[in-house]
């Protein structure tokens, strides 16, 4: 539950939402429930984020979905009370739990000391209820009290199994009635026996299709529940009527034909098909269950007396300091305070090889200890570790809407409404042209088209691929924010990359210096003024200073883009680039100028340290280029995507990287609010840009860029900017978001594609078009099963994804 000043974001997860067009009819609903705000519907994660301003509104919005038809996953459960002497007790119990957030409806029977409970199990759960119980000095018997995310999948393991039942079920009860539809149909009592079978089918097996139908009707909207129920009801009805009423036909010297196993095969045939898309719906979501499984549900804790403790994982708070053994994964984000070891982060980073971790390094939830054992203090737990952002980022991602998706939409919202309206034609037009059987072809014409007609294809042909291709780019450490810029990649035309950080590894040194004189004082003052200075190279000259003590400074001030100054015993010091020299007319030794160009032409990067006239002395720092970028630069060269580099580094140090790496075009000296001048003016060359940049200097121009990718180890607002985050920093992970983007959008359009194609060809082949060129109509039982397979044949291609290189 996300929280927007006084009003709270809700996920609701939703049951028997299959499609966009059962999407569009809960948001609809939501829409006219009082106190929501901009309700919307995440079909790939079946849930519907609405916003509610008290918790009462998130009760009316669960009436709201089940009115339609549908429904929401919640848990019912009842607790005994302790502690409660009176009847006001259970009222002050009950009116605390009510206002709980994610609690739909609660009631304390004090006779019983029993609450009961209806809460949204993906926003609380029995031990967030026991602690708001326990605050008002009560207390709520819990036993068990499993994690959420277990009783969210034994929900739908539950749901799962009850499908499978109810398609066996059904598989077993028709096969009795094909075979003697097919190959007995003169056998005595053929109908009754049919009859009989074919009933628990429809009428039990498939009865939630009816119910929803209804639920639907009553509403005056139509969904895919609709056309099955209309079509294997009216192929029932006709048959009972047929066996019961034979003379009705064969007064009209027509044969009275009944069509039982139409009805009970086409029930078969879908819960079928719905077992098979679930099965593969679940198999698209494996990427956020290996990311889940990744936390251990225990940890060693070390007391402040040297004991160790097992303790789970929701009791580790900041602070603890937890022992991790060879082999053992790693619970919470912190910083290790002892030992060291080799850790596996490719879970999170897609890298294949272990890091060292040292005292005073950080280690990340779900990553995996190697041989050696240490001790780190917990610093973020819960939802603040990396790896619980990692989730909700990709969950978030798979339920955005890609741009494509928009018109899909529409097409779906009228598509069953259509569809009814075709089949009624179909009938009418086979009574006026159909001859003597004009009445049963049409009939079964009607109902051909109905159960062919498959809105669900065309509804998961977009979320299914989008929801595969960010899980594996997860998998891969490619963090994906949105549908859209998976969607936009495969059109980037431009890459800026920023230098630092980017390019090169982000971990500038000082690799040498040269004074005018060498005086200890003006040490101190350089020192002093770097440490208040937040660049990264400043962190640099702080390094190699070490050992040196500092001076108290006066009047401190940062210079953006040039430096920093400060005063010392009423004189002013500036450490800085070459242009914050020339601003303040201070002069430059020649020993010093020729020492620098020769650094600059090593590819370092210089900066200054001056007092109000002259130079003091020049520092070279140098900041590796990654061990990959040049493979990197080259391959997306390759691809035809021109390459831009900018960095706020001289002249001489920006034209040795490019050399180095074979950039073409940089630009030196560029302030950070240039940046997204400088994405701006390629954008109106046309191109499609995409920025990748590590620091909080970055963030206006990938806000700014058409696909936004953050390194993952710069800054916290970076990653916040970007649609893209590389956990590992690693520029080779470009080209791979590239083309996974290409992958995707390739599956989202074959997918609909077929999803059209099937539908187009499908529902004048059951109308009967093809009957009166060779006499061919197509059997109600195949039409289940195209339907049925239409919407198998597209998640299955999703999945396909999966495999791809």
């Amino acid at each position: 539950m996300a929280t927007d000043s006084n009003k709270d974001i809700v996920y609701l997860l939703l049951e028997g939402v299959e499609s966009e067009h059962c999407a569009l009819i809960v948001e609809k609903g939501l829409a006219q429930v009082k106190g929501v705000e901009a309700p919307k519907v995440e079909l790939n994660n079946r849930r519907a984020a609405v916003t509610v301003d008290n918790s009462e509104t998130v009760g009316e919005a669960v009436r709201a979905i089940k009115d339609l038809g549908y429904g929401v996953t919640t848990v019912k459960k009842s607790f005994p009370v302790l502690g409660m002497t009176c009847a006001s007790c259970a009222g002050s119990a009950e009116s605390i739990v009510k206002h709980q957030p994610g609690v739909i409806n609660s009631s304390v029977n004090f006779a019983t000391g029993n609450l009961t409970v209806e809460y949204l199990p993906n926003v609380t759960d029995a031990a967030t209820l026991k602690k708001a119980v326990q605050s008002a000095g009560y207390d709520l018997l819990v036993e068990d009290e499993t994690s959420q995310q277990e009783t969210l999948e034994a929900i739908h393991a539950e749901k799962f199994k009850k499908l499978k039942t109810k398609t066996t079920w059904a598989i077993l009860l028709s096969l009795p009635v094909v075979i003697i539809g097919m190959f007995f149909m003169n056998m005595p009592y053929a109908d009754p026996i049919m009859w009989a079978f074919s009933t628990p089918v429809v009428l039990w097996l498939g009865r939630d299709f009816f119910i929803n139908a209804w639920k639907q009707a009553k509403h005056r909207s139509a969904n895919m529940d609709t056309l099955v129920a209309l079509s294997t009801g009216i192929a029932y009805v006709f048959s009972v009527f047929n066996m019961l009423f034979p003379q009705f036909w064969e007064q009209r010297g027509l044969e009275a034909h009944v069509y039982f196993e139409a009805a009970a095969v086409i029930i078969a045939f879908i819960l079928l098909g719905k077992l098979l898309e679930e099965k593969a719906k679940g198999n698209t979501s494996s990427a956020i269950k290996k990311l889940m499984g990744l936390q251990p549900k225990t940890v060693t804790v070390m007391e402040a007396d040297g004991t160790e403790r097992q303790k789970a994982i929701e009791d580790v708070n900041p602070g603890d300091i937890i022992l991790v053994k060879p082999g053992e994964k790693i619970a919470v984000d912190g910083m290790v305070v002892s030992g060291s070891s080799y850790v596996d982060e490719s879970m999170l980073s897609g890298e294949p090889l272990p890091v060292m971790k040292k005292e005073n390094e950080k280690v990340f939830a779900g990553t995996i200890n190697q041989k050696g054992s240490f001790r780190f203090e917990a610093v973020k737990v819960g939802k603040e570790t990396m790896l619980a952002q990692i989730i909700k980022m990709v969950q978030d991602a798979q339920g955005s809407k890609a741009p494509v998706q928009k018109l899909v939409d529409k097409i779906a919202g009228i598509f069953v409404p259509v569809v009814i309206g075709i089949a009624i034609l179909t009938f009418i037009l086979w009574i006026m042209l159909g001859g003597n059987n004009g009445v049963v072809q049409g009939l079964l014409a009607a109902i051909t088209v109905l159960v062919i007609a498959c809105p669900c294809a065309l509804g998961l042909a977009t979320p299914t691929a989008i929801m595969v291709g960010v899980g594996k780019g997860a998998e891969k450490g490619i963090l994906i924010k949105d549908a859209e810029s998976l969607e936009l990649a495969k059109k980037v035309s431009a890459i800026v990359l920023d230098k630092t950080g980017t390019i090169t590894e982000g971990r500038p040194e000082v690799t040498g210096i040269q004074w005018l004189n060498n005086d200890d004082t003006a040490k101190a003052i350089l020192l002093s003024i770097e440490k208040q200075s937040e660049h990264p190279l400043a962190e640099a000259v702080v390094k190699y200073f070490d050992g040196v003590n500092g001076t108290a400074l006066t009047n401190f001030d940062s210079i953006t883009g040039k430096g920093a100054k400060a005063d010392y015993s009423s004189e002013t010091y500036y450490v800085g680039n070459k242009k914050l020299l020339a601003e303040n007319n201070i002069t430059v030794a020649d020993q010093l100028q020729q020492q620098a160009d020769e650094w600059g032409k090593q590819s370092k990067t210089v900066i200054w340290f001056a007092d109000s006239t002259q130079a003091l002395s020049v520092v070279a720092i140098s900041d590796k280029i990654k061990e990959t970028s040049v493979a990197a630069i080259k391959e997306m060269q390759d691809k035809g995507i021109d390459l831009y580099m900018l960095t706020g580094d001289n002249e001489a140090t920006a034209k040795a990287i490019a050399a180095q790496t074979g950039i073409g075009h940089y630009k030196a000296e560029v302030l950070p609010q240039h940046k997204a001048d400088f994405v701006k003016e390629l954008q109106m060359q046309g191109k499609v840009v995409a920025m990748v940049g590590d620091g909080i200097n970055d963030s206006t121009a990938l806000a700014t860029a058409d696909v936004s990718i953050a390194m993952g180890k710069g800054s916290d607002i970076a990653m916040d900017v970007a649609k893209m985050t590389i956990i590992s920093s690693d520029l080779t992970k470009i080209p791979q978001a590239i083309k996974l983007s290409k992958q995707t959008v390739a599956t989202i359009k074959q997918n609909l594609f077929w999803a059209f194609i099937y539908n187009l060809i499908g529902i004048p082949i059951a109308a009967g078009i093809l009957y009166p060129i060779n006499g061919f109509l197509l059997n109600p039982m195949i039409a289940g099963a195209a339907m049925a397979l239409s919407s198998v044949s597209v998640v299955s291609n999703s999945l396909r994804l999966k495999w791809k290189k």
